[in-house]
């Protein structure tokens, strides 16, 4: 009689590629009768950080447009944590995880770099006028927990000194770093990064890139735009390739770099 045969469960589960944090796919996008986006699709899995790159007018922000429905699609789906999200707005898409930053970092100028932080926090207490009355000490332990939290990011981006500097007053790679700190005091599940490198000083390039790196190794999720090779084959785990709209590639940085399709369309070779 012939043994059972024994299942490897740790094998099995290792064999499982991880279901995609987020999927798009077949999304097309027309402005006056050119296609922006062109049945695109991308996948993103969890604790990665995946890279978008293509020429200039390739569709990569209006891809990210998409995905966080700042536009919405002609057609095709988006799949975020397992929920499609193409038909929501953009406020309850970042509520349930994915917030994204900008080309141009956009921050409110006019308030502090504090205060920034603190608006990002998602479900205070306080946002309702009646708990306000009713929960007076609840509201204020949570005001003091969520200080806490944002000079813990604030710290980490090294911005901490700035905390009561109007956001106006900041450089350029500073409001970056803001942004990308707002972003993290939501707890998001994943973040949409448009150009974190551009208008940067190479010292805080490293910088953002070293903070980049520490986050992915805590869990967080990057899908990242980037002009920059050297950011996006240094940081990137898998990276996607739009040219005219259109899937040209994908896979890994080596791959990329030495793709012969890509090398033409690209970069120029």
């Amino acid at each position: 009689m012939e043994k059972p045969q024994t299942i490897n469960t740790k094998e099995q589960i290792t064999n499982n590629p991880p279901v995609p944090l987020l999927a798009a796919s077949a999304l097309c996008k027309g402005f006056g009768g050119i296609r922006a986006v062109d049945n695109a699709e991308i996948l993103v899995k969890p604790s990665s950080i995946t890279g978008l790159i293509g020429p200039n007018g390739a569709g990569k922000t209006t891809l990210f447009n998409l995905l966080s429905n700042f536009i919405q699609p002609d057609s095709g789906r988006v799949i975020f944590d397992g929920k499609p999200i193409q038909d929501l707005p953009p406020h309850e898409i970042a509520q349930q995880g994915m917030v994204r930053t900008f080309q141009v970092a956009r921050v409110l100028s006019r308030l502090s770099v504090m205060e920034n932080m603190l608006l990002a926090a998602q479900h205070q207490t306080g946002e309702n006028f009646w708990q306000v009355w009713f929960q007076p000490r609840r509201v204020v332990r949570e005001e003091r927990l969520l200080h806490r939290r944002a000079m813990e990011i604030l710290e980490s981006v090294g911005l901490a000194a700035k905390a009561q500097d109007y956001a106006g007053s900041l450089s350029g790679g500073q409001r970056k770093l803001l942004e990308i700190a707002r972003a993290l005091m939501s707890q998001p599940k994943l973040i949409l990064l448009d150009e974190p490198a551009a208008g940067v000083n190479p010292a805080l390039i490293d910088k953002i890139c070293e903070h980049i790196l520490e986050w992915r190794r805590e869990g967080m999720t990057f899908l990242i735009i980037e002009h920059n090779m050297d950011v996006i084959m240094s940081l990137c785990d898998r990276v996607w390739v739009l040219a005219e709209g259109r899937n040209l590639a994908d896979g890994t940085p080596a791959e990329i770099q030495s793709n012969p399709e890509v090398l033409e369309a690209y970069l120029g070779q």
